[in-house]
């Protein structure tokens, strides 16, 4: 790189102090370059409060001052410098006196695209110099990602997916994890993978939530171009890759964010929304542009650098309510009387028009728990602007209903009939995620009464139902292949399960599940819209039985769930049809290659001229206990 090249112009000061900077990763931190055909790294930091930056490493022996940055003529609060022989892989900080009170801060840089392997502290000179290979998956890519398309989300956690126990239990690196994972996505037709974050963080046992190093990927699983290496190969694999990002708070390790030169910079300067209550992490202040140019160029960072197809924000209500996990007197109202906290608001509105302006082919997932308006709407028409929105209203609903005895479920059905009401209010995805399976929550096997027969039959169910409702998918990895016990993140998944036959019978129908969701438009052309859905019947609840339509175009045959929610067979169970004819079983999670008892309707069923459910026509099945059958018209009628 040239230094001329590098310059921090005009217009990169105007964006940055507009807090609009898409880029900044590109200016700031430290970058090998050349200067009067010198080779050094130029550096740069923000640090306003400070009287004085230097920059230490091993190349100094870690001596203040030896190599000092200036100050940027533009008052900007931005301090730079060029030092010849300093090179690609050099640890260093940056050492910071406070104009205040003289305190001395060591920091590692708020942009390095490399981090030391945690405990170790220290940034990593690094060039994100990398041979990509998936031009076809990118140039195409607008599909796959579509609101129209099949979207069926793996979520997993790098370091406990798989281990070597062979080698001390010790986590797979990112290059040792592609070619496992990739073949396993591709048995199991997941169209995208989604890792918890793989930002550098000090402590392994906040998963990735608490970030220290927002520009590198975590050092425990290798280098940032072993990382590009997964993500490309994915890629080649036809395999989304979609990242979770925490702009909600960070830790205050000495060596971070917090307080940066002596003052709060990157967090509120507001004691009542500077630490958060339920992680006593710091949070970002979302009222300075300056921040807000950091977010926002992290935000496109992962998606310029990495190929990111998609970002899954998290904790978005921690952001957007002053009174989220706080006690009265522990809030202050917004200038209007409110509890909406209205930087947070304007800057995730700023950062999904920036993205999407830059990268109109990924998508932006909201973790968003409340009922905010609008929340995968366009800031046009007076949305967030996200793409996507986890339906975690559905999540609960459903797993209450789940949880509880058949014989008490009559009295529940609206548990499942309500997320109708306003499925089609967001562009929703469905998620059972890690948050599930852990903290005594138990896993999603055991969530479910009754002997292991019926927990594993009602497993199957949950998920052909999940399946059949709008929306895109997720399932947490072990979910799918009913995982025992609660995930932990210093263990591998039980991967020895897959030897018995019950386990073996779930991943099939999760398998198959996905593939059908792939095949048939009538389960993901419409997801958010209306026509993709019709209710058969919503009201047995006394036998507890669900039916309904999902269809793409109105001239092609819609596909009908069959939901039975009691271990009780149903005979001669009728419901109305829209056409006459026979209809196939496309699948049902009692076969006996899932694990059931193997009761249906011996592959296919006709329709007669027999009004039912305001239809001209109606089929009688036999419904398998604890189960889910799903009918299509058959080809040849």
């Amino acid at each position: 790189m040239n230094l001329q090249e590098n310059h921090f112009n005009e217009t990169d000061l105007y964006y940055f102090h507009a807090g609009r900077h898409a880029r900044l990763y590109e200016k700031m931190g430290a970058h090998p370059c050349r200067r009067d055909h010198i080779d050094g790294t130029l550096f740069r930091v923000w640090a306003p409060n400070s009287e004085s930056v230097s920059v230490i490493g091993d190349f100094n022996g870690w001596i203040p001052r030896q190599h000092p940055l200036e100050k940027h003529p533009s008052h900007s609060g931005i301090w730079e410098g060029f030092h010849p022989g300093i090179k690609d892989g050099e640890l260093y900080k940056f050492h910071l006196v406070s104009k205040h009170d003289h305190e001395v801060q060591e920091k590692g840089d708020p942009f390095a695209f490399m981090w030391e392997e945690p405990p170790k502290t220290a940034s990593v000179i690094t060039q994100l110099n990398y041979p990509w290979q998936d031009e076809k998956w990118m140039a195409t890519r607008s599909k796959k990602n579509a609101l129209n398309a099949p979207m069926s989300i793996y979520e997993m956690h790098l370091g406990s997916w798989r281990r070597a126990p062979e080698e001390g239990d010790r986590f797979l690196s990112y290059r040792e994890v592609a070619a496992p994972l990739i073949t396993y996505l591709q048995e199991m037709h997941f169209t995208h993978v989604e890792f918890l974050p793989v930002m550098e963080h000090p402590f392994f046992g906040s998963w990735g939530y608490q970030v220290a190093g927002y520009y590198a990927p975590s050092n425990r699983f290798g280098s940032a171009q072993d990382l590009m290496y997964l993500i490309d190969q994915l890629h080649q694999h036809e395999i989304g890759v979609i990242l979770d990002w925490v702009p909600a708070h960070f830790p205050g390790d000495k060596h971070g964010l917090a307080y940066f030169d002596g003052r709060p910079l990157y967090e509120d300067t507001d004691p009542l929304k500077r630490i958060h209550p339920d992680w006593d992490s710091h949070i970002f202040n979302y009222g300075r542009h300056e921040v807000q140019s950091f977010l926002i160029s992290n935000a496109c960072f992962w998606l310029d650098k990495y190929h990111v197809d998609g970002l899954r924000i998290d904790a978005v209500a921690s952001m957007i309510y002053l009174d989220y996990s706080r006690k009265d007197g522990e809030w202050q109202p917004n200038q209007y009387g409110g509890n909406e906290n209205l930087d947070a608001i304007d800057f995730i509105k700023k950062m999904n028009e920036i993205v999407y302006q830059h990268y109109p082919d990924v998508q932006t997932m909201a973790e968003e728990s409340t009922a905010w308006p609008m929340v995968s709407r366009p800031t046009y028409l007076g949305g967030l602007g996200f793409g996507m929105k986890w339906n975690m209203g559905w999540m609960h609903d459903t797993l209450q209903y789940f949880q509880k005895d058949a014989v008490y479920r009559k009295y529940h059905q609206g548990n499942l009939t309500f997320s109708l009401a306003y499925a089609f209010s967001e562009n929703f995805i469905l998620p059972l995620s890690h948050d599930e399976v852990v903290h005594g929550k138990g896993s999603l096997i055991e969530k479910m009464p009754g002997d292991d027969w019926q927990k594993f039959a009602q497993l199957r169910l949950l998920y052909g139902y999940m399946y059949g409702h709008p929306g895109k998918k997720l399932l947490f990895m072990g979910d799918e292949f009913a995982q025992r016990r609660e995930w932990h993140h210093d263990r591998s998944l039980d991967w020895h399960l897959l030897q018995y036959a019950p386990h073996q019978g779930l991943q099939q129908w999760v398998k198959d599940l996905n593939q059908i969701y792939q095949q048939e438009k009538a389960l993901h052309q419409h997801d958010f819209h209306p026509s993709g859905f019709e209710w058969i019947d919503f009201s047995d609840q006394n036998q507890c039985v669900l039916s309904f339509l999902r269809r793409s175009s109105l001239s092609e045959d819609p596909l009908i769930f069959i939901c039975n929610f009691t271990p009780e067979p149903r005979h001669h169970y009728q419901i109305g049809t829209p056409q006459y004819g026979r209809f196939r079983e496309l699948l049902n999670s009692d076969a006996p290659i899932y694990g059931g008892s193997g009761l249906g309707n011996l592959g296919s069923v006709d329709a007669t001229e027999d009004p039912s459910h305001g239809r001209p026509y109606s089929v009688r099945l036999l419904l398998p206990p604890l189960s889910v059958i799903i009918l299509k018209k058959a080809s040849d009628q």
